[in-house]
Formats: structure tokens, C-alpha cells, sequence
């Protein structure tokens, strides 16, 4: 598993956050001040209460703490880059939802690594390896940060290629996305219904209760219906590469990935069944 631990999975996410950053455009980023209310709502509810929710169904769930680690490293992710296409079936707020992956995805270079540390601090009794903030940084900023920026910087000094590009980029990093998944599943094969059994009912509690609560906070202090839609979906749907891929790398896989597996296939039924809701609930005039 070396060669695919130490080249192919971090080559695979820089791939995903470099088509990411082949989405936007700096207008997406200075949309955040036109818009600062929804968006300071959704922030607060990924990067906050997500973690918190998290952290509080691990600490009275009987998990292996490895497994509860886990929990937390897919509570830390960033929203996944398919929120955006999921919030337009939805008809949510599409510009908000390109806002807040965007942003949250940057700053996930300081989230993670305080979330991640934090939690292993608490959950793993000071077993295992040294885990240092800073090291788990200057993880996240090669795999995350740089390859976002440089396709942000490609969309904006070549416009044109980014344009062509972009659609291919997307179903790309959708197939790394799901071999990815499938290669985390495999690795864990012998113990794999096991371990489902332990993560997949902690991490489905997690997705429906965060979404709910995403709703309902968005209800009181965002703008309206397509902001709260938004707001939820972002908090429902995590980037399952990135855990994955700090699960990996930071901790060697094994228990500590199979969250973000059960909680990867779990979001996508999720969501649709949530948007199906709301658009039989809600259909176009």
C-alpha cells in the first residue's frame, strides 16, 4: 500500500482541489462580503457546530477510538464539490454554495489541523504517534490549498483552457473520487462489515442531525428558503477524498478511514432523498 498511500491518494485529492479551483473565480470569494450574513451562518455551522455535534456523539457513542477519530476527521472536511451541483437540483442558493466550498476549503489549513489534533489529543488517550498542528498543516496546505489556488489562478489567467477544461476536470476527480472510497473499502475488506456496523449508524446520526440542525440555525438567522437549503446541503455533504486522505496519511488508515466510507456513501442517499422532498414539496411554477 505504500506507492498508493505516498503518491496516488495525495496525487488524487490535489487533482480534485485543483478542479475545484478550475470552478471559481475571484468574484466568488468577493461575494462573501455582498453576502456576509448567510455566508458567516453557513461558515459557522461547518466549521463550528459540525465539529461540535461530532465531537459530542463520539464522546457518549461506544466507539473504538479510532474509529471515533475518524468521526471527527469527516466532521473537520470541508463541504464536498458536489454540494454545488446538488444545491442547484435542489434549487438552493448556488453562488452561497460555490462561496462557502470555496472558502471553507482554503481555510481548512488552519481547521483541520486544530479539529484533528484536538480530537486525537482527546480521543486516543495519548496512544499511537505525535500528531503536531503544524505538521498536519503543511499536510493539508500541499494536498488542499496549493492545487485549489493554482487552478483558481489558471480559471483567471486563462480563462478559456479553464472553461474547456473544467467539465473534464469534474468527472475526473469524480472517478478518483470513487476509486479512492473503493480502494478504502478494500483495504479494510476482512473487517469491512464490522466496521460498518460500528461507523455507518454514528455517521448516518451525523449527516441527518447536522443537516437538520444546519437547517433550522439557517431558518433563524439567514436570508430565506434557498439559503437554508444551502446551508444544509453544505453541512450534509463533507469531502470524503480529504478525510480520507488525512486518515491516511496522518494516522496510517485503517480504522480511522472507515467513517469517512460509511459517511461518503451515506451523504449522496441522504441528500437525494432530502432534495426529492423538497422539490415534491416545492415544485417549479
Amino acid at each position: 500500500m505504500g506507492i498508493v498511500t505516498d503518491v496516488v491518494l495525495p496525487l488524487a485529492l490535489a487533482f480534485i482541489m485543483f478542479a475545484l479551483g478550475l470552478g471559481l473565480t475571484f468574484a466568488d470569494f468577493a461575494r462573501v462580503a455582498k453576502q456576509p450574513r448567510d455566508f458567516l451562518v453557513g461558515a459557522a455551522c461547518q466549521i463550528i457546530l459540525l465539529p461540535v455535534v461530532a465531537f459530542a456523539l463520539v464522546s457518549i457513542w461506544p466507539l473504538e477510538p479510532a474509529l471515533a477519530l475518524g468521526v471527527m476527521i469527516i466532521a473537520a472536511a470541508p463541504g464536498g464539490v458536489t454540494s454545488n451541483l446538488l444545491t442547484a437540483y435542489a434549487r438552493g442558493d448556488v453562488a452561497l454554495s460555490i462561496s462557502l466550498t470555496a472558502v471553507i476549503s482554503l481555510l481548512s489549513v488552519v481547521t483541520i489541523p486544530l479539529i484533528v489534533v484536538f480530537a486525537y489529543a482527546q480521543l486516543m488517550d495519548g496512544a499511537g504517534k505525535e500528531v503536531s498542528v503544524a505538521q498536519t498543516a503543511i499536510s493539508v496546505f500541499v494536498i488542499v490549498t496549493v492545487p485549489a489556488v493554482i487552478g483558481l489562478l489558471v480559471r483567471r489567467f486563462a480563462e478559456g483552457f479553464a472553461l474547456r477544461f473544467e467539465p473534464i476536470a469534474r468527472h475526473v476527480s469524480t472517478g478518483l473520487f470513487v476509486l479512492v472510497l473503493a480502494g478504502a473499502i478494500f483495504q479494510e475488506r476482512d473487517n469491512i462489515v464490522s466496521y460498518f456496523a460500528q461507523a455507518g449508524l454514528v455517521t448516518l446520526t451525523l449527516n441527518v442531525v447536522m443537516m437538520v440542525l444546519a437547517y433550522y440555525v439557517a431558518r433563524l438567522f439567514a436570508g430565506g428558503p434557498a439559503q437554508r437549503v444551502t446551508i444544509s446541503i453544505e453541512c450534509g455533504l463533507q469531502n470524503g477524498t480529504l478525510a480520507i486522505a488525512v486518515a491516511t496519511l496522518l494516522f496510517d488508515g485503517g480504522l480511522a478511514v472507515i467513517p469517512a466510507g460509511t459517511y461518503s456513501l451515506i451523504m449522496f442517499a441522504t441528500a437525494l432523498i432530502y432534495i426529492a422532498f423538497l422539490r415534491r414539496a416545492h415544485p417549479p411554477d
